[in-house]
């Protein structure tokens, strides 16, 4: 049953981190990640099962080193969560090999979450910039104005995170809602004219 568990697990990790994440994202060296990490847990696990060695010891070894892990890089939490099904899967099919109709389910729900949860269009509009702005505004509704002035969408809530009075400046936290026309222009190609001493056509 190793041999099925493992296929499906190399099927399944597959289509995580190519088909839903390198697709949707495209971080060359995340994907080579998920696929290191969701392997490398699968071996160890199922070699676990067949010793007399704990079960805790290995979850926890891996817990600690995908914990060094996430504080060594900048990734966003979206890429935490794929980072996370990526265990999971290493866990799931190394642990139930000997229930292939529940491996298989466990496989299809984690990646169906994944697939709905990160899909393109499902709250597309909402977004979270963190800016810095040239200017201090003591009025809530002054800031908020500007809000959505810069970022052309309503401003749903708003977090000063730091205010120097010194430099005149302020960080803010935004959470807000895009236009209509801006989320339109999010997904098209902006070519600019390259001029002729860079190699452009004369």
């Amino acid at each position: 049953m190793i041999w099925f568990a493992l296929a499906v697990d190399l099927t399944a990790i597959t289509l995580l981190s190519y088909a839903l994440y390198f697709r949707r994202h495209g971080r060359r060296d995340l994907l080579l990640a998920y696929v290191a990490l969701n392997t490398g847990i699968f071996g160890v696990v199922a070699m676990l099962t067949n010793q007399e060695v704990g079960m805790a010891v290995g979850f926890g070894l891996f817990g600690v080193l995908s914990i060094l892990r996430l504080r060594s890089d900048l990734i966003s939490q979206g890429e935490i969560g794929y980072y996370f099904t990526a265990i999971a899967l290493g866990l799931v099919n190394a642990v139930a090999m000997s229930a292939p109709w529940v491996l298989l389910g466990l496989n299809a729900l984690l990646l169906a979450v994944m697939y709905v949860a990160d899909h393109p269009r499902l709250l597309s509009r909402h977004r979270r910039r963190i800016l810095t702005l040239d200017v201090v505004h003591e009025d809530p509704v002054a800031l908020r104005q500007d809000l959505e002035a810069r970022l052309r969408g309503r401003v749903q809530r708003v977090d000063v995170t730091e205010v120097d009075y010194v430099r005149d400046l302020m960080v803010v936290d935004v959470r807000y809602r895009a236009a209509e026309e801006v989320d339109a222009l999010a997904g098209r190609t902006v070519r600019f004219p390259v001029p002729a001493w860079a190699g452009g056509r004369r």
